[in-house]
């Protein structure tokens, strides 16, 4: 008799991911040089990675197979990730690769560093190897959300890093990738919010996302019949966190409103958006060539002949070339360097995040630090 269908499920995604990371570092390390050289990070001793703070658990050697890829996975101690976590290490046995874990703990709650030893204890009881608890300070820049969000995936990199990872694994679900299309169109974002969470996203795609095609319920189905013990954060239904209320309260009256079948829908707007966005973002890439002088300097009548979404993407690469911070820039700030090309009545300077501005001068677009 075979597993549970839930239990099958989950480790069928992580098998598939797993073969792609494998494939992907025999192809990167070569027919001269062996894997492990092709996967060492070129910065170690000096880094700032090096440095990262760690607690509770890290075993003291890794396994003895130096030549396969190792995997990690970013596990909190939920349902998700604990599901995750099992699918694996139970898939890593029958495959060429090392599994490891790493837990965040970003000090926001009473006892957090014994949760933390503690989902350390249950991924060495996996035998996943090496695992550790990694201490981060959130700090407040965007939010709380966002500020632990970007203490976390600083965390996850600098661990990636310190153990030569080839991929991270995280439990995102399709229920995730919802919600994430819901706050980009709250947001009034474009089409790349509207994406949501790519399979594999960050350096190299270092971060994989195995459970994007499925749902929440079977991750927590998966843990329930293997006996894997689970934590529910208390975060995750506090109505002062916009995602936690979207999850409890938005994405049902939605379903209640539209009927079944809403986050199965937005998963596959994620995807279709994806398409369109990457091929909107290689248009802009060749566009760009075209509308530079021979200084560099972006020429506004070659950009308003560009069809608006392919211009405003031209824009948003040379702003945040110019020094302004991806995350900051929003629909607004494009939206007015746009009218310095499409509705110019001499118009200043504008302003940008980053301390970037724009203006126009003799029929150029200047975009530079103030």
């Amino acid at each position: 008799m075979g597993p549970h269908p839930a239990v099958a499920a989950i480790r069928l995604a992580v098998r598939r991911v797993l073969h792609d990371v494998i494939t992907e570092c025999r192809r990167n390390a070569g027919p001269d040089r062996p894997a492990e050289a092709a996967r060492r990070p070129a910065h170690t001793a000096g880094s700032p990675y090096a440095e990262a703070g760690t607690a509770g658990g890290s075993r003291t050697a890794l396994p003895e197979r130096p030549d396969t890829p190792l995997v990690l996975v970013a596990c909190s101690g939920g349902a998700d990730s604990m599901a995750l976590a099992s699918a694996l290490a139970f898939e890593a046995r029958k495959l060429d690769v090392r599994a490891g874990g790493i837990t965040v703990d970003h000090n926001l709650q009473p006892g957090s560093g014994l949760r933390a030893a503690e989902v350390v204890t249950r991924l060495t009881a996996m035998d996943l190897d090496p695992v550790e608890a990694v201490a981060v300070h959130v700090g407040r820049e965007g939010g709380p959300e966002a500020a632990a969000r970007d203490a976390r995936y600083a965390a996850l990199d600098a661990a990636a890093e310190r153990h030569g990872a080839a991929a991270v694994l995280l439990g995102h679900t399709r229920d995730d990738q919802a919600e994430t299309v819901l706050l980009g169109l709250a947001r009034g974002s474009g089409i790349r919010s509207l994406s949501g969470m790519a399979a594999a996203s960050g350096p190299a795609g270092r971060y994989r996302r195995p459970f994007l095609q499925l749902d929440r319920q079977t991750a927590r189905k998966a843990c329930l019949v293997q006996s894997i013990p689970v934590w529910d954060d208390p975060h995750n239904i506090d109505p002062a966190y916009t995602r936690s209320r979207l999850r409890h309260e938005g994405l049902p009256a939605l379903e209640k409103a539209l009927g079944k079948g809403v986050v199965e829908a937005l998963a596959r707007t994620a995807q279709l958006s994806r398409d369109d966005a990457d091929a909107l973002d290689t248009w802009a890439a060749e566009a760009e060539l075209t509308v530079r002088d021979e200084t560099g300097r972006l020429e506004c009548a070659g950009l308003y002949a560009l069809p608006p979404a392919v211009r405003r993407r031209v824009l948003r690469r040379a702003l945040i070339e110019a020094g302004a911070p991806a995350g900051s820039l929003f629909a607004r700030h494009l939206e007015e360097v746009d009218r310095l090309i499409t509705g110019w009545r001499g118009q200043r300077a504008i302003n940008l995040p980053g301390r970037v501005e724009a203006l126009r001068q003799g029929g150029r677009l200047v975009i530079r630090q103030s």
